[in-house]
């Protein structure tokens, strides 16, 4: 691997070449609060494609954008295929966000009556839990004052 001197002269120079700020892959672990594994995890599946400078993977703003969004559909439930096929949308020069946005109303969409409908059988079933709950106190008391 090249020394620290010659790494940071080589990530000065990318920097200077794209005009972007560049992030390393422990920044943006950091400041994601993910691992490195997680971020090359990504990267295999293809959702993630920084540049390499001597073995270092490199990350542009754009690259700290997918990660951002990536994270945000995982968390709410996307597959890693929903949102491989939502990036790919997008295109390289950003043609597709018509499209991209299109379906992004549609799959939220989706999303929300799906959780709709398990927010009215939660309640249903608290509802049903509680009346339970309660006959079962009442019987308890009963009992004691027998």
């Amino acid at each position: 691997m090249a020394d620290s001197a010659s790494t940071n002269t080589d990530y000065l120079k990318v920097a200077a070449e794209t005009d972007q700020e560049l992030f390393g892959i422990s920044e943006l672990a950091l400041e994601f609060n993910v691992s490195t594994r997680a971020i090359r995890f990504y990267e295999n599946k293809g959702l993630l494609s920084p540049r390499r400078v001597n073995g270092h993977r490199i990350f542009t703003k754009r690259d700290r954008a997918r990660l951002a969004l990536i994270l945000r559909a995982r968390s709410i439930g996307y597959s890693l295929g929903e949102i491989s096929h939502y990036l790919d949308l997008y295109g390289h020069s950003g043609s597709g966000q018509q499209e991209q946005l299109k379906y992004l109303i549609e799959r939220t969409a989706e999303t929300i009556a799906d959780l709709e409908n398990r927010k009215a059988m939660i309640e249903q079933t608290l509802s049903e839990l509680k009346a339970i709950n309660a006959e079962a106190r009442r019987c308890i008391k009963e009992q004691r004052s027998a």
